[in-house]
């Protein structure tokens, strides 16, 4: 009967888990819902924007920018994005390896030349366990999206680069490609890459059969250094968003599994207590009549 009692307990104890695993399921995917809509509300202003760009550097003209200006490495600001919470599988455990390593690609600088711009509670508790200090932590912003906080955290980026304060600025994300897959994504923000970005436009241009014919006022070079710095802003705030959305997804993934592996775990015990709950009552049975008999 002891048995029997400990089973129905731990049988309890998991359906209880699994209630719990399955409303935060049913949470994460309202949550990953609205992250979607907020990337599909922001992609015509991404690319109408985006489009300008295109339109001005495929114009022929040869746009210099100190932005893109290549420098030797000796001072870099690393931008990192997890969570604020756990319980999302290996979301956040994924981004803090690929800090480490990208902290590793530059471990011959001081650690006073290394900035470290976290975003999310779980990758600025861990840049501490690494021996480093965080130059700013925004936090709450993981949860809440702001594009006005993002923007103006883009325009300090830009003005430390244009100041060779740091050389090169690089973010670690989560892009979010669908539901089921997110992307650990490490890339160079600054400086940026415009040749190649150029020939890329070029190329898509000439198998599309688009030949570029603008009209610009008041000039190219004007209109490409207004439009360069929103570019960036929306591209940080695009990680921010893709990272959101990618959190609630891998803890959508993560429930689920929970969810499932409770399911499973309840069957088999409620197996075992059945099996253990026949053999008792055998067991009673074949004492009734072994003392019948006697």
């Amino acid at each position: 009967m002891a048995q029997l009692k400990e089973i129905k307990e731990r049988i309890n104890s998991v359906k209880s888990t699994r209630k719990i695993t399955s409303a935060m399921k049913m949470v994460s995917a309202a949550k990953l819902n609205r992250a979607q809509k907020n990337i599909a509300g922001m992609l015509p202003y991404s690319s109408a924007m985006h489009h300008i760009l295109r339109s001005v550097l495929s114009s022929g003209e040869d746009f210099e920018t100190s932005l893109s200006r290549q420098r030797p490495v000796e001072r870099v600001a690393v931008v990192a994005f997890s969570s604020d919470s756990a319980l999302a599988g290996s979301f956040n455990s994924n981004v803090v390896k690929e800090l480490r390593r990208a902290l590793g690609a530059y471990a011959h600088l001081p650690k006073e030349s290394i900035r470290i711009y976290t975003i999310g509670k779980k990758v600025f508790e861990a840049v501490g366990k690494l021996g480093y200090t965080v130059a700013r932590n925004f936090e709450g912003l993981a949860a809440r999206p702001s594009y006005d906080v993002l923007s103006a955290f883009a325009g300090e980026l830009i003005a430390q680069f244009g100041a060779a304060e740091v050389d090169r600025v690089e973010v670690i994300y989560h892009h979010f490609k669908s539901a089921g897959a997110q992307v650990l994504t490490r890339d160079v923000f600054l400086p940026l890459t415009l040749d190649a970005a150029h020939a890329q436009e070029e190329e898509e241009a000439a198998a599309r059969k688009i030949l570029p014919d603008y009209i610009v006022e008041p000039s190219s070079s004007e209109v490409f250094a207004a439009l360069l710095p929103k570019s960036l802003k929306l591209k940080l705030y695009t990680m921010l968003l893709d990272s959101n959305a990618s959190e609630h997804a891998a803890r959508v993934i993560a429930m689920q599994l929970a969810t499932d592996n409770a399911d499973e775990l309840i069957n088999d015990l409620t197996i075992d207590y059945n099996k253990s709950r026949q053999q008792s009552i055998t067991s009673e049975l074949l004492d009734i009549i072994g003392g019948s008999m006697k």
